[in-house]
């Protein structure tokens, strides 16, 4: 069972975020589960691609998966700001609104990010950390032309979902081989238009926020987290295994875990794979 709960950003930007809870009893109240774990998507995600770790968190646990600014049902502010400063405001602003202090959280690529410099700004409102494939070194401004080229390339409109899979999951040449899930994924990030099938967010505005922090390395914050925090790779993913273990040796309080036949996408490619390297991990450092 989800909800949708409104939480104001910074600025008083709209935030759309998603808590997932088992159903309530005949005749009783919703029960929400203790603690909270907030869950950060990544660039160009929704907090729904999140729905099958929020469910098995929630059997435990207060689940509640975030829209970030600019994606999902949140506010695109057409002027931003979408810098790393305001997203990381944006996630204080849904802990302390939802009440889910001290809270885990767990981000994926550049929620990530979002999530280790929350940790290390406010290490009141964090207990713990999951990292999923994201770098801490800078990727440097040919990886941001890289990325404004392929956005360039995407065959809008699509006339039918099944033309996304398709397309995200076979005929993107930045494949390397077919990824179904990866066509899934896209799937869900797009809205039927008058003219076929769009992206529900702007990619502008997804080259604006990536611009905020891809020619910067992160090393110096990551070095600042005090919380346990668990550093997940997918074998084929974006972050390599070397920079994966010196991310936790930087950490004070670092573990190490990666998901086999995983690319980028961990917790989507290979949802099983993911819950066995996460819920250990989860079971250590948060109370029953």
């Amino acid at each position: 069972m989800v909800r949708r709960i409104n939480v104001t950003g910074a600025g008083g930007v709209r935030l759309a975020a998603w808590e997932f809870a088992d159903p309530p009893k005949a005749g009783g109240a919703r029960v929400s589960h203790g603690p909270g774990v907030l869950l950060l998507h990544g660039l160009m995600g929704r907090g729904a691609h999140w729905a099958r770790t929020a469910r098995w968190l929630a059997t435990r646990h207060r689940a509640v998966a975030l829209d970030q600014r600019g994606h999902g049902r949140s506010e695109k502010p057409a002027d931003g700001p979408f810098d790393r400063g305001t997203y990381v405001a944006d996630a204080a602003a849904a802990v302390e609104q939802l009440g889910l202090a001290p809270v885990t959280l767990i981000g994926h690529s550049m929620g990530a990010l979002t999530a280790w410099q929350l940790a290390a700004r406010r290490p009141d409102l964090v207990s713990a950390l999951v990292i999923c494939d994201m770098r801490a070194s800078a990727l440097g401004s040919a990886s941001q032309a890289e990325w404004a080229q392929w956005f360039s390339s995407w065959p809008l409109p699509f006339a039918t979902l099944a033309d996304v899979r398709k397309w995200f999951g076979e005929d993107d040449p930045r494949l390397e081989r077919p990824n179904p899930a990866r066509g899934d994924f896209f799937a869900e990030i797009m809205a039927e238009r008058s003219d076929g099938w769009r992206p529900v967010f702007s990619r502008r505005q997804m080259l604006k926020a990536r611009a905020t922090w891809v020619h910067d390395a992160h090393w110096e914050e990551l070095a600042l987290v005090q919380c346990p925090t668990l550093v997940v790779r997918g074998l084929d993913g974006e972050l390599g295994r070397a920079e994966a273990q010196e991310m936790v040796r930087v950490l004070p309080r670092g573990e190490y875990a990666e998901v086999t036949d995983a690319g980028h996408l961990v917790h989507y490619d290979q949802p099983e794979g993911w819950r066995r390297a996460v819920e250990p991990f989860l079971a250590s450092v948060l109370p029953a």
